[in-house]
């Protein structure tokens, strides 16, 4: 399959490899990379369901912080190593070719201070959106890991006031805040994302806190929608 290095959005120091046709960085990812905050006492990152590895890429440009990405697809996860590679961030990003579930087997005990996740949207049940190409349908429905899966692995390797962020369909808000309640990591804000003026949104950003306290902040509705850049990549990407 043929594969091309492209310009990581906006990011003129970054350069990601991608299949000319198949698996390709979302706007979602750069949603959530820009979503995230960090601080000077941010020392630590893990990014679940890291595909060809933007938001680790992204975080790079805002901070020092160690990151560890893991991605379960092979093919994914050499287009993510070799833009790595590419970028000179071996040194600061360490990509693992492994299901998350699986995570203990090289983290056992770790904890991190900011967690990340930009995972499968769709459950297996909704089958009549499953791809037949089996790396788009593992990448979009929850064949592999699910949206508790994911909860459980971040609650575990969080540290305590630790920040977990995802981004998601709005339509599975309700599951994301019950998920958060039950393993710790209540939601604090939540950020909707259009794409049309006059269009509801569907895509959601939310930061939870490890052992926070309950009260959700809803920030200022974005709307993208009149930026051609995202609006384009959102179109492909469906």
């Amino acid at each position: 399959m043929q594969i091309v290095l492209n310009d990581l959005f906006d990011y003129t120091n970054l350069k990601i490899y991608q299949y000319v046709e198949g698996f390709k960085f979302s706007l979602d990812s750069i949603l959530l990379a820009e979503f995230v905050k960090v601080t000077s006492k941010t020392k630590s990152i893990l990014d679940l369901c890291s595909g060809n590895a933007a938001v680790p890429m992204i975080l790079s440009t805002k901070t020092k912080a160690q990151i560890d990405a893991f991605e379960l697809q092979e093919s994914i996860f050499k287009l993510a190593k070799k833009s790595i590679d590419y970028n000179k961030l071996d040194k600061q990003i360490t990509l693992y070719n492994s299901d998350i579930k699986e995570i203990d087997n090289y983290k056992k005990g770790k904890k991190y201070d900011i967690i990340t996740c930009n995972p499968p949207y769709f459950k297996v049940e909704d089958n009549e959106h499953i791809n037949d190409t089996e790396v788009l349908a593992i990448a979009r429905h929850e064949l592999k890991i699910n949206l508790e899966d994911i909860f459980m692995i971040s609650s575990n390797h969080l540290d305590d006031k630790g920040e977990f962020y995802l981004v998601h369909r709005v339509s599975r808000l309700d599951e994301i805040i019950i998920l958060g309640n039950k393993y710790n990591l209540n939601v604090k804000n939540v950020e909707l994302i259009k794409t049309k003026d006059n269009g509801k949104p569907y895509i959601v950003l939310v930061r939870c806190i490890k052992n926070s306290k309950l009260g959700i902040k809803v920030n200022s509705e974005k709307n993208i929608g009149n930026l051609k850049t995202y609006q384009n990549m959102f179109k492909e990407e469906l």
